[in-house]
Parts: C-alpha cells; structure tokens; sequence
C-alpha cells in the first residue's frame, strides 16, 4: 500500500520487477529549466537545481536586470518600451 504522501502526482512512479513480482518507486521528479513568462522559451543562466543555486550568492543566482529570471532579454525589453509609452 503507497502511503500517503506518494499518492499525490508530486513523485513519478516507475515500476520495478523484483523476484516476488512488481514494485512501484516513487521518485522525486527533478525541476524543470526556466521558461519565459511571455514567449516559453528557455531562460540562458538561471541555476537549474538547489544545490546549484544555494552555493552561489544572490546576485549569481539569476540575472540583475528588470524581469531576471522571468522574462527573456526580448520580452522583458518590449514590456519595458510598452510601460515607458503608456
């Protein structure tokens, strides 16, 4: 019986033959890379995983411009000209 904290869709399930049979693994599935907020595309020098990121200190973590992190260099620069002109 899968206890309770595994059922939820959180852990990927993989399941294992063993000489009594099959037995399910719960894994803990791994971050995805950081994806642009307007456009979806991949965000270039932001950390992937937490022991990456927490040996660096915050200013290394993600870039230092408006929208580090959440928007890529293109989207961020159109929504900065879209807030000037309004």
């Amino acid at each position: 019986m899968a206890e309770s904290k595994t059922k939820s869709r959180t852990f990927s399930r993989i399941k294992k033959r063993v000489v009594s049979g099959q037995v399910t693994q719960y894994n803990k599935k791994k971050p995805a890379k950081s994806h642009c907020g307007g456009c979806g595309v991949v965000l270039p020098g932001v950390a992937l995983n937490n022991s990456v990121i927490t040996k660096h200190p915050k200013t290394q973590r993600r870039p230092e411009r408006q929208f580090g992190g959440v928007l890529c260099a293109r989207c961020s620069r159109e929504t900065i000209k879209k807030r000037a002109r309004q």
